[in-house]
């Protein structure tokens, strides 16, 4: 028998609740009937082959979505893979399982794992670069289905829109991904090797004039972002530093502001002096009971609005200062502390970067915080602002923490 139109057709179950009828000119090609619900029956084409010994039946579809001759040539694709000696059965199989395995699902197992190995920041920009919308067209894909010129492409039309830096973030994060994925045995390769990482920028050089910063510190508004750029302008902090500012990290009475190792870049402690401005934009901001950090929405781990159009943009529109950036300011406060006769090496014990702490004999031997000379370095930069702000006179205060100052 043949199997064709005609004859299907004319195929009945004989009081039997399965039964399979073969093609005589294609081996193993066959037409399976089975007692449905309701006294209907199912019909479906199928292929069964050995395999290493072993019998298996391939599904090829429902007779309704196949014709006999599209159904043939089918079975003959599947049986030229059981003759090259693969297991087709087997490899649907594996394939519905890798399916199953989408993107989006690893990526959450990614972070849970991740959670305890990296800063609370870091975290948050991960999950942000993988679960936000620059990666949302690999969401529902199975992961072993994004290919290299799926990466290649998404970089680089993130990078077309939302520049170049974000693109190296989200390419950066999507590798330590798929780095992770391999080494779980969830993924066979990496798809980000070999394309191409979007081009670094020249380090800038901006550095903010006195106008400058006295005219975004006069620009700032009294809201969330306003006070974070003036406590950047005071202690020449990074950004995150101050944005993921915490309650606990703040003793009002000794006077101090600790960022921990977790949350710097260095990964060494870093305490600063709090100066009566500081305090002052500290002590007026809402403190929630649920809420560790000053900054930023209940959800969010600190102030994420970096590029909402009531911060920066703003900002820049009430200041008339422009082509800078946040970190421009960092780079512009060590600058000026220099210039206000601040030694470099104190420079860098305020703003917590050590030249040496990789090596040399200043990073393996000399430990010292230079807490006092910090602490008037400091008092000297906020009363050289308090003077360019206010335009009075420059008086040099010898700050003293609270306790100290106490008769």
């Amino acid at each position: 028998m043949k199997l064709d139109a005609k004859t299907v057709a004319a195929l009945k179950l004989g009081g039997k609740k399965d039964a399979i009828f073969f093609d005589d000119s294609l081996k193993g090609f066959g037409y399976r009937l089975r007692a449905g619900a309701g006294g209907k029956t199912l019909r479906t084409w199928i292929v069964q082959y050995r395999h290493a010994g072993c019998g298996r039946r391939y599904k090829i579809g429902p007779a309704e979505a196949f014709t006999p001759d599209e159904a043939r040539a089918e079975a003959k694709k599947v049986l030229a893979k059981v003759w090259q000696g693969l297991d087709p059965q087997t490899a649907r199989i594996d394939r519905q399982a890798k399916d199953k395995l989408s993107f989006r699902s690893v990526v959450e197992d990614f972070l849970a794992a991740k959670e305890r190995e990296v800063r609370p920041r870091t975290l948050f920009q991960l999950r942000r670069y993988l679960t936000g919308p620059y990666l949302k067209a690999f969401h529902t894909m199975a992961l072993d289905r994004v290919s290299k010129r799926d990466v290649a492409s998404r970089v680089l039309t993130i990078a077309r829109e939302n520049g170049p830096a974000v693109a190296r973030e989200v390419r950066g994060a999507l590798s330590g991904f798929y780095s992770w994925a391999m080494q779980m045995g969830l993924a066979e390769a990496n798809p980000i090797i070999g394309t191409k990482r979007p081009k670094t920028n020249e380090p800038r050089e901006r550095v903010l004039d006195d106008g400058e910063l006295v005219a975004i510190w006069k620009a700032c508004a009294d809201n969330d972002y306003g006070k974070i750029v003036k406590l950047l302008i005071l202690t020449g902090c990074r950004r995150a530093e101050i944005g993921d500012m915490r309650w606990s990290e703040i003793d009002l009475e000794r006077g101090t502001f600790t960022i921990p190792a977790t949350r710097s870049k260095n990964h060494r402690q870093h305490v600063l002096p709090l100066m009566p401005t500081m305090r002052e934009i500290i002590t007026g901001v809402p403190r929630m009971a649920s809420r560790d950090q000053l900054f930023g929405l209940r959800a969010a781990a600190g102030f994420t609005a970096w590029s909402w159009k009531e911060s920066k943009p703003a900002l820049d529109e009430r200041s008339k200062v422009r082509n800078w950036t946040v970190h421009d300011i960092r780079r512009s406060v060590a600058t000026k502390m220099a210039d206000i006769g601040v030694q470099p090496h104190i420079i860098e014990a305020a703003l917590n970067h050590f030249s040496g702490h990789r090596g040399g004999i200043a990073g393996v031997y000399n430990r010292s915080t230079y807490e006092r000379e910090m602490r008037n370095a400091l008092a000297t930069w906020h009363d050289h602002l308090r003077t360019l702000i206010a335009g009075g006179e420059r008086k040099v205060v010898n700050f003293q923490p609270p306790q100290a100052a106490a008769p």
